[in-house]
C-alpha cells in the first residue's frame, strides 16, 4: 500500500477513490483507508479537510516518483501484545472507570482474572441513576456523573484527543473501536465517542472481562488496605475483604473519601495544581459561523479552543469543550455543587459550551496534601447556599461584569437539566479567579466574535477538571506503600479518557511478563 497526503473543499462529495484517480492518476483504487483528517478552516472562504489516506493501486510506483510514501498497516493490538504473558496472582483494581477498565483488560488477556471493585452503579443502571437526579435532584452520593462504571468522563463528551504522543495511543484507540466506538475515531483529528456511545463501549468491556474470568463488585467502597511485610496484601470495602497481589488504585478526581483514607494512612502524596471556573454557553449556530463561516452549514459543530494572558498575571483558558451539547450537574457531595460539560455523538444540541479556567495553587490554598480538596469543597458549598439545592449557579456574563444577580435570560437558553438558580457567582470563586475570567472575556471576544455578549451563560461552578492531589510512584507505578500502585486521573497522572486508559494499559503491560 502507499499513503498520500492532499486536501478537498468541505463540500467536495466525490468519493474517495473516484478523488485519488483524479489528484494522483492511480489506475484500479481499492482497499482505500483514512488515516487522518483534520479541518483546515484558516480561511473562511475557503475551508477544506486535510486527509492522509492509504490506498492499493496499479500504478504505485509511478506515484511514488510523485512524493507518495509506502505504508504498512500497524497490526499491532493490546490483545496480541499480551499473548504468552502472564500475572502472577490475582490484582484487585479500585475503580471503573478508564484506567481501571484498561488495566483489567490487560490482566484478563494474560488469564489473570483481575476483581474491579467500584462504588457505582454498572453504566447502563448509573444512566438511569443520573437521569433521576436530573429530573429530581435526588442525588446519590455512590453513583452519579462523577462516580460508577465508566468513570467522569462517561457523562462528557468523550473526547479521545490527548496530548500524550506515543504507541500507546494508538493501542487504546484500537480497543475503543473494538468494543462498540465509531470507526472514525482512528482517523479524526479531534475524535470523539460521545455519551451516547461511551456507555455501550464500557458495557461491552466490562462483558469481555467477565468472559475471560474477571469479576466485578459494584456497589462497593474501598474503605482500607492491609499490609504483610510491608506490602499491600488485602483490599477492604465496606462490604468485605479480599486478598490481592496488587492493589491498583484507579480512583477518580472526586475520590475524596480515599484521599483522606491513603492520607492518613501514611500514603505519600502532594497538592497539585488545578483549575476552578465556570461553564460558558453560546448558540451553537453563531460558534459554527464564527469559526466557519459561509461554510458552516456543511459542517459539524464546531469546537475551539482559546487561552489569554489578563492583566490579574493568571492566564485563562478554555477546557472540554462540548459542541452542540449541554451543561450538566455533575454534584457528588451532600450540600456542594459543581457542574461539567456533555455532548451526544451528533453534537446537535442548541448550544456549545466549554469551561473556562483559571489554575489555583498552592499559593491560593496551602501546602498541606489535601488542602486543594477542602479548597474545592469550600466553593461548592458557597454554590450550594445561593439556592440550598443542587441548582447549579447562573449569571449572564455582562450580569457578572456589573455585578449584579441576573434576572433572565437573553437569547441563549441555559442547557443544565436540573434546573438552574439565579445568583451571584462572585460569591462562589476565589476573587482571582472572578477578576481573571472577567478580564479574559474581551480577548476570548476578539477572538470569537460573539464569545463575550452580554447574554452568554455562565454556569457555576466547576472545580473538578482534575485531581488536587498527585500520590507520589515510582517508575513503575509503585507508590511509598509496596504493591499500592495509583493511576489515571484521581492519582494525579493522567487528564482525561485517553490518558487515563493509556496509564493504566501502560503500567499492567510492565508487570506482565
Amino acid at each position: 500500500m502507499i499513503k498520500v497526503d492532499f486536501s478537498v473543499a468541505v463540500t467536495d462529495n466525490t468519493p474517495l477513490d473516484l478523488l485519488i484517480r483524479e489528484k494522483f492518476a492511480a489506475k484500479n483504487v481499492r482497499n482505500t483507508t483514512i488515516l487522518k483528517k483534520s479541518v483546515d478552516a484558516r480561511k473562511k472562504n475557503d475551508v477544506r479537510y486535510n486527509m492522509r489516506v492509504a490506498f492499493d493501486c496499479d500504478n504505485e510506483n509511478f506515484i511514488l516518483r510523485k512524493g507518495a510514501q509506502k505504508y504498512e498497516k500497524d497490526e499491532r493490538t493490546l490483545e496480541k501484545l499480551c499473548e504468552g504473558k502472564r500475572y502472577r496472582g490475582r490484582p484487585v483494581i479500585v475503580g471503573a472507570g478508564p484506567s481501571g477498565l484498561f488495566t483489567a483488560l490487560v490482566f484478563s488477556y494474560v488469564g489473570a482474572k483481575p476483581l474491579i471493585i467500584e462504588q457505582g452503579e454498572k453504566v447502563e443502571d448509573r444512566q438511569k441513576t443520573v437521569d433521576k437526579f436530573f429530573k429530581t435532584l435526588s442525588l446519590d452520593t455512590s453513583s452519579n456523573v462523577q462516580f460508577g462504571e465508566g468513570g467522569a468522563g462517561t457523562f462528557s463528551d468523550g473526547k479521545l484527543n490527548t496530548n500524550v504522543h506515543n504507541e500507546y495511543v494508538d493501542l487504546a484507540i484500537k480497543e475503543f473501536v473494538k468494543y462498540g466506538a465509531p470507526q472514525e475515531i482512528a482517523y479524526l483529528a479531534k475524535p470523539h465517542i460521545g455519551t451516547d456511545n461511551l456507555i455501550e463501549v464500557v458495557k461491552n468491556i466490562r462483558e469481555k472481562i467477565i468472559s475471560l474470568g474477571g469479576e466485578f463488585m459494584f456497589g462497593e467502597k474501598l474503605t482500607d488496605f492491609r499490609t504483610r511485610s510491608g506490602t499491600v496484601s488485602e483490599a477492604v470495602t465496606d462490604k468485605g475483604t479480599y486478598e490481592c497481589d496488587g492493589l491498583f488504585l484507579c480512583i477518580g478526581h472526586s475520590s475524596r473519601d480515599t484521599f483522606e483514607m491513603l492520607y492518613d494512612k501514611g500514603v505519600v502524596m502532594v497538592p497539585k495544581t488545578f483549575s476552578m471556573g465556570v461553564r460558558v454557553e453560546h448558540l451553537r449556530s453563531e460558534i459554527n459561523f464564527s469559526q466557519y463561516g459561509g461554510f458552516a452549514k456543511s459542517m459539524s459543530a464546531a469546537d475551539y479552543k482559546l487561552a489569554a494572558p489578563t492583566s490579574t498575571g493568571r492566564s485563562l483558558y478554555t477546557f472540554c469543550m462540548c459542541p452542540g451539547g449541554r451543561v450538566v450537574n455533575s454534584s457528588s457531595e451532600n450540600g456542594e455543587v459543581c457542574v461539567n460539560g456533555m455532548s451526544y455523538f451528533a453534537r446537535n444540541d442548541v448550544n456549545s459550551n466549554s469551561a473556562i479556567l483559571v489554575n489555583v495553587d498552592e499559593k491560593d490554598f496551602g501546602s498541606n496534601p489535601l488542602d486543594g480538596m477542602y479548597f474545592q469543597r469550600k466553593y461548592e458549598k458557597l454554590c450550594y447556599e445561593q439556592s440550598n439545592s443542587f441548582r447549579p449557579v447562573v449569571q449572564l456574563y455582562g450580569d457578572l461584569k456589573n455585578d449584579r444577580i441576573s434576572s433572565k435570560i437573553g437569547d441563549i437558553a441555559p442547557s443544565v437539566e436540573s434546573g438552574f438558580c439565579f445568583g451571584s457567582l462572585r460569591e462562589c470563586l476565589p476573587n482571582i479567579v472572578t477578576e481573571t475570567i472577567l478580564s479574559g472575556m474581551e480577548i476570548f471576544g476578539r477572538k470569537i466574535k460573539g464569545f463575550d455578549r452580554p447574554d452568554a451563560v455562565f454556569t457555576g461552578i466547576e472545580a473538578r477538571s482534575s485531581s488536587p492531589i498527585r500520590i507520589i510512584r515510582d517508575e513503575r507505578c509503585v507508590s511509598s506503600t509496596k504493591g499500592l500502585y495509583p493511576l489515571g486521573e484521581g492519582a494525579g497522572y493522567a487528564g482525561g479518557i485517553t490518558s487515563s486508559a493509556i496509564d493504566g494499559m501502560r503500567c499492567a503491560l510492565s508487570l506482565i511478563e
